[in-house]
C-alpha cells in the first residue's frame, strides 16, 4: 500500500510538472520596444501593451522605455523584444545596412506590421534666446536627441539640407526629450530639436513654462533631404501655448514593426487586436489618432510579417 502511494505521489507531481512545463511553453512574451518617457511611443506603447495583455491568449506584455528607433531596430534583429515603433528614415537604413546612422550590417530579421502616424520635426528654443530661424540655431546650445535616435538622424539631414552641421552650433546636447526641457528652462540650452506626434507632452510642458519660438523648416529645405520619407507639412497653429501661427517643417511616417522569430499567429492576433482597439490607442494620446488601416501599407521599406499579410487579406487590404 506504501509503494502505491509513493507511486501516486510520484505521478502526481510529475503531472505537475507536465502541466506546469505546458503553461510555461504556452505564455507568448510580448515585449514592446517604445522610447523616452516623454515622447509619443511610450505612451501609445503602454496602451498597445494593454491591448496584448488583454486581447492575446496567455500574453505577458510589457512596454519598454528605450532611446527609440534605432535602438529598437537592433534590439528587434537580436530577439530582445517583439514589437517596436520606429521612423520610417530609420527603418530604411536599418534595412540597407547604413553604418552611419548607427546599423553596422542590414537587419535582415525586421518584419512590419503597420504604418503609425506622422512624426513632425519640432525645433523649439526659448524666446529669450533670439532663434527664429533655422541660421539663427548658428553659435547656439541645441539638444538634438540621443545619440543614434531616430530623432538625431533627422537632425543631421535636416542641417545638412540647411548648409549647416553640428559644427556650427556652439554646443550639442546629446538628450531625451524631457531632459532636454529641463535644461531650457535652466537657461543652459537654447533650442531643442524633437522628432514626435503633434502635441508631444516636452514641448506643452516647456511652452506652460517659458515663452517659446518655434522654429520654420522650410519646404524647399524638407526638398533637399532628398529622401522621400521627409514630406513638407505644418504645425497648425496652437499646439503649443504661445504658438500662434502655422509652422512650415517636415512630416516622417512612423512604423511598427516586429522579427521574423515571432510566431505567425501571434503576429496576426497582435495586428487584429491593434485594430480593434483604435479607441484605446487614440485615447493614449492625440497623435496616435492618425493610424488608419486604410493606410497601414502605405510606404512600409521592409518585408510583411506574414502575421500581419494574413490579417490584412482578411480585411481586404491585401488581394
Amino acid at each position: 500500500m506504501r509503494m502505491i502511494r509513493q507511486l501516486a505521489a510520484a505521478l502526481g507531481i510529475g503531472a505537475a510538472l507536465v502541466a506546469g512545463t505546458a503553461a510555461a511553453q504556452s505564455t507568448q512574451f510580448v515585449n514592446v520596444l517604445t522610447g523616452g518617457q516623454s515622447g509619443v511611443y511610450y505612451p501609445v506603447g503602454v496602451a498597445l501593451s494593454q491591448i496584448y495583455a488583454k486581447e492575446i491568449p496567455n500574453a505577458r506584455s510589457t512596454a519598454q522605455v528605450t532611446r527609440a528607433s534605432a535602438e529598437n531596430l537592433n534590439l528587434l534583429q537580436s530577439g530582445r523584444g517583439e514589437v517596436a515603433f520606429t521612423l520610417a528614415d530609420a527603418l530604411s537604413d536599418a534595412w540597407k545596412g547604413s553604418e552611419e546612422a548607427g546599423f553596422k550590417q542590414k537587419l535582415d530579421k525586421l518584419r512590419g506590421i503597420s504604418a503609425l502616424y506622422n512624426n513632425y520635426i519640432q525645433i523649439v528654443a526659448s524666446a529669450d534666446s533670439g532663434i527664429r530661424t533655422l541660421a539663427d540655431l548658428k553659435g547656439k546650445r541645441v539638444s538634438v536627441g540621443a545619440a543614434r535616435s531616430g530623432t538625431e538622424l533627422n537632425a543631421r539631414a535636416i542641417l545638412k539640407a540647411a548648409g549647416m552641421s553640428y559644427s556650427d552650433l556652439a554646443k550639442v546636447e546629446y538628450l531625451p526629450f524631457g531632459e532636454s526641457v529641463e535644461l531650457i528652462k535652466n537657461r543652459q540650452l537654447d533650442a531643442t530639436l524633437q522628432s514626435a506626434g503633434l502635441g508631444v507632452a516636452s514641448i506643452r510642458d516647456l511652452a506652460t513654462a517659458v515663452r517659446i519660438a518655434v522654429v520654420p523648416i522650410p519646404h524647399d529645405v524638407v526638398a533637399k533631404v532628398g529622401d522621400p520619407a521627409y514630406q513638407p507639412s505644418t504645425i497648425p497653429a496652437n499646439t503649443y501655448n504661445g504658438q500662434t501661427e502655422d509652422v512650415p517643417t517636415a512630416a516622417i511616417p512612423n512604423f511598427l514593426v516586429t522579427h521574423a522569430g515571432v510566431p505567425e499567429e501571434t503576429v496576426y492576433r497582435m495586428t487584429k487586436a491593434m485594430y480593434d482597439n483604435l479607441d484605446t490607442l487614440h485615447a493614449a494620446h492625440s497623435a496616435a489618432r492618425a493610424i488608419k488601416r486604410e493606410n497601414a501599407l502605405k510606404g512600409m521599406p521592409v518585408p510583411l510579417h506574414p502575421g500581419a499579410e494574413r490579417y490584412y487579406r482578411e480585411v481586404g487590404l491585401l488581394k
